[in-house]
Parts: C-alpha cells; structure tokens; sequence
C-alpha cells in the first residue's frame, strides 16, 4: 500500500461513470474519517491538500498522517496539492512526498497559463507526479482565493484543446458554475452542463474537475445554526447536480465546506449539550465521526465510487 497519482484512478473512474472525491485535510481527525470513510467502502479518495493547510498543518506533518492513513486502511490514496499558485510550491510539493499537484494559472491569459502549467508539468512527469490544470475563474473565496462574482468567467471551450495538447495536463478543471466556500448562490443553483458536454466531446476519455462542489448540507447548516452559529443564506451546489456531472466527464469532485460544516456541528452540538466538557478527545471525536458520516454520505450517494477501490 502506498501514495499514488490520480491516473488510473480517472481512467476506471471514466469509464465507470463515477467520480473520485477529493477531499481537503487541515488536522489528523479529518484525515481520519476521510480515510476510514474510505476504507469502509472500499472506495477510491484524494488527500487535498490547499496552502492554507500547509500553513496550518506543516507539509511534513500531512505526508505522515496520510501515510499512516494507508497503513491503518490498506487503502491507497493520492495526495494532492489544491490550487497551486506558482511553480515554487508544486516544486516543493513533489519533492516533498505529494504525488498529484494542481497548477491554478486560471489568472493570467491562456498564453502565460500554458507556459506555467508546462513548466509544472515538464517537472512533475520526470518525477512521476500528475498534474491538474484550470482553465476558466470560479468565484468565492477559499484560503488566499478571492475571486468576486464580477471577476468569475466560465471556461471557453474553444480553448480547452490547445490547452490541453501544448501543456500535458493529466486533468482539467473548468468553471461550469460551481464556486468557493459556503455562500455560493443567491439565486437558484445553475451548473453549465452545456459546457461540460461541449468539452467532453472536444476531449473525449480526459479527466475533468469541479472545483467548489460542496453542496453546503441543509442538515449541516440547520445543526449549526441551532447551536448557536450563524450561516444564514448558505447554498450550495445541489448533489443531484454533481451526480450527473460524475456521470459525464468529471472524475474528480472537490469537497471542503461539507467538511468544515459537519466538523463545526459536532463541536457546535458537544458544547451547547454538554457544557462542562473541557477534554479535547470528547468534542473532537464527535466532530471526527460527523465528518466520516457525510463523507461516507458522498462516495455511496453522490460520488457512486463504493466498492471502486
């Protein structure tokens, strides 16, 4: 058992028509139920790992939870470095242990997006590392990302092919509607499926990604709020939506506010029933098992990756 690159997970998952969860891991807990979510349904999974986290966390610290994760599962994982900002920290990456990193040059024109993203590539092939690429601006705000509603642009299908041939790229994420963080829509959710099919024809077989799918669980948000927090207006992306796109072309769906939501209700729910706990094992066990429940949740009714492993 070992880390390994998100190849042929896409592969089988193509063709099966289903989709890898990738998972975002701040602290061990979270790694915990990931995996063991995992485990128990024989299913496939990616360790996400953001910049933020490895401010949080230390990149040496993650790399060893998630190889102790493998060895308490048997399950392989990948490891993944999300949104990637420049050459330096994908470099740092994969020579530190990662075996899938994700180049975000979505902000600059389709030129200096190609040249970056091959530079990434060039290094990350040579050494065995796959590499995500994004084409096209989601909005929301995740970690240092801050992206306004205005500044969002979905992904022109007319580019994806040159892209994709002059780059190298082993998969590509595209905004089709979906968006950072907990406070996604202000109207009805919208997914543009007419671009993902126009993409999938234009690159049949490749791997595609949606960023931003969290679906911001109602029973998540109601818990919290009940306890005493405050998510009033929270929306996400509805799951009907991301189980057709599974269907499709995507192989690869990105879930971090589902976890921070269950994570928070169970500490929520802990402190308001039992005021007098102080015992971080007490609350953080709770909220571990919420985060294990909705993950479980996701690969069986959203994902459909159970028994994929």
């Amino acid at each position: 058992m070992s880390l390994i690159t998100t190849k042929e997970m896409f592969e089988k998952a193509y063709k099966g028509g289903y989709a890898v969860g990738a998972f975002n891991i701040n602290n061990m807990e979270i790694i915990q139920a990931i995996t063991e979510a995992a485990a128990e349904n024989r299913s496939p999974v990616i360790l996400q790992v953001s910049a933020g986290a490895r401010k949080y966390a230390k990149h040496e610290y993650l790399v060893a939870l998630a190889q102790a994760a493998i060895k308490d599962t048997g399950i392989d994982f990948a490891l993944h470095l999300d949104h990637g900002e420049d050459f330096e920290i994908c470099k740092s990456c994969i020579d530190g242990g990662f075996t899938s990193v994700m180049i975000d040059g979505s902000k600059y024109p389709l030129k200096e997006n190609i040249e970056l993203t091959r530079k990434v590539v060039e290094y990350a092939h040579a050494r065995g590392v796959t590499v995500e690429g994004e084409l096209g601006k989601l909005a929301g705000i995740e970690d240092d990302i801050h992206v306004g509603a205005d500044d969002a642009m979905f992904t022109d299908p007319a580019e994806v092919e040159e892209f994709v041939a002059k780059t190298g790229v082993d998969s590509l994420a595209i905004a089709i509607g979906t968006s950072h963080g907990a406070f996604k829509f202000k109207d009805e959710p919208l997914l543009r499926f007419d671009i993902l099919e126009k993409i999938e024809k234009l690159l049949p077989g490749f791997p595609i990604v949606l960023h931003g799918a969290s679906s911001v669980m109602p029973d998540l948000v109601d818990e919290i709020n009940a306890y005493g927090g405050n998510m009033s207006g929270a929306k996400g992306v509805p799951e009907e939506m991301l189980r057709r796109a599974a269907s499709m072309a995507v192989c690869k769906i990105n879930i971090d506010s589902d976890i921070r939501l269950a994570f928070t209700a169970g500490v929520r729910r802990v402190f308001a029933k039992e005021p007098e706990l102080f015992d971080p094992r007490g609350y953080l066990k709770v909220a571990r098992e919420e985060v294990k429940k909705m993950v479980s949740h996701k690969i069986v009714n959203v994902l459909g990756s159970d028994g994929k492993a």
